[in-house]
């Protein structure tokens, strides 16, 4: 059973690229989706979508609006409806719209090939600096943790435990 496609310029990870092309009336290639294929895609882009939210939210002090984002897509002639949004943010159905993506890109100042998930794409740099400051502040957490509850242990071994998360943190 299928209820997707993907276009040929969305090649994305879980492999539905290599799927059988189809006709599309607009003279593009397209390839079926499986639903597993499309629960997947759907799932992918709502974890991209949230954490370019998270990121917007650290540099702007507050997350944008349903509003903002459907009203800077009609400026540019996209139509965004809420339920749209909902679905797509919540990863309840994967949205096949290149118009949509480049607008969403535009909007979040990423490159669309982040936001498909696209083979290669790079990570935005913004977004890897908010990942990095996210496990930099739970690497602190774990070592204030450490540092309560061990209590009488050694400096030197409190030590020791900050340079392994220290490590495990620049690893990941």
């Amino acid at each position: 059973m299928t209820n997707g496609y993907i276009e040929d310029s969305q090649r994305l990870s879980m492999g539905a690229h290599k799927r059988q092309a189809l006709p599309h009336p607009r003279g593009r290639v397209v390839y079926e989706m499986t639903e597993d294929e499309s629960k997947v895609a759907a799932e992918d882009l709502a974890k991209r979508l949230r954490l370019l939210l998270d990121v917007a939210i650290t540099e702007s002090g507050s997350e944008p609006t349903y509003t903002q984002i459907a009203a800077f897509l009609a400026d540019r002639g996209v139509n965004l409806s809420r339920s749209r949004w909902t679905y797509m943010v919540n990863g309840h159905r994967y949205v096949q719209d290149p118009a949509l993506f480049e607008g969403l890109a535009a909007f979040f100042d990423v490159d669309a090939a982040f936001l498909l998930g696209e083979d290669g794409a790079a990570t935005p740099d913004k977004v890897t600096a908010q990942l990095d400051l996210v496990r930099a502040m739970r690497a602190a957490k774990v070592k204030s943790y450490a540092a309560r509850t061990l209590g009488d242990i050694s400096p030197k071994a409190l030590q020791a435990i900050s340079r392994f998360l220290d490590e495990e943190m620049t690893h990941t």
